[in-house]
């Protein structure tokens, strides 16, 4: 995505997890609303062999499958987040490098970046992992993390399930 100075696009972290999807419908959702384009990244490395380099290379993926790989995981999972018929108004970028780097680079000058996120971590606070860290940590624009639909607790309760009554949570 190129820098925008009046900050239009709304850019996605995708995987082709249950928390990308659901961050991909709410930023597809914000897009029509804002009237903005929609930017759907997935930023992957190349697995790396494991072998010493003067080891024999097994059997494995090439860097142009693992990318083709890359690619179809991207569209299948904006296929299935937004439906056929959405598929062609979203941008799709794939890109080689550290997923955060990339991110970040991708939503340089965007209105915001927008990430999955389990719906609760341990003692329900939310769980972002380490790439959404990163991106919070060194963002220059605004990251919000949406979490994956379906949560079985309100926040309180969940809070409250784990300290006894009469605890400083109560």
């Amino acid at each position: 995505m190129t820098e925008h100075p009046d900050g239009t696009g709304i850019v996605v972290g995708v995987d082709g997890s249950a928390a990308s999807m659901a961050a991909l419908r709410w930023a597809a959702e914000q897009a029509t609303v804002l009237r903005t384009d929609l930017v759907a990244v997935h930023a992957w490395e190349p697995a790396a062999s494991g072998h010493a380099p003067y080891a024999a290379v097994p059997a494995g993926p090439t860097v142009d499958q693992q990318r083709e790989q890359a690619s179809h995981i991207l569209a299948a999972t904006v296929r299935e987040a937004l439906g056929s018929r959405i598929d062609g108004a979203v941008r799709r970028v794939v890109v080689e490098g550290p997923p955060a780097r990339m991110l970040l680079q991708q939503a340089r000058g965007a209105l915001l970046l927008a990430l999955g996120r389990k719906a609760h971590g341990n003692f329900g606070l939310p769980s972002v992992g380490p790439v959404g860290r990163e991106c919070v940590r060194h963002a220059t624009v605004p990251v919000v993390t949406v979490p994956v639909a379906g949560r079985s607790r309100e926040p309180r309760e969940a809070v409250n399930s784990h300290y006894p009554a009469g605890s400083w949570a109560s």
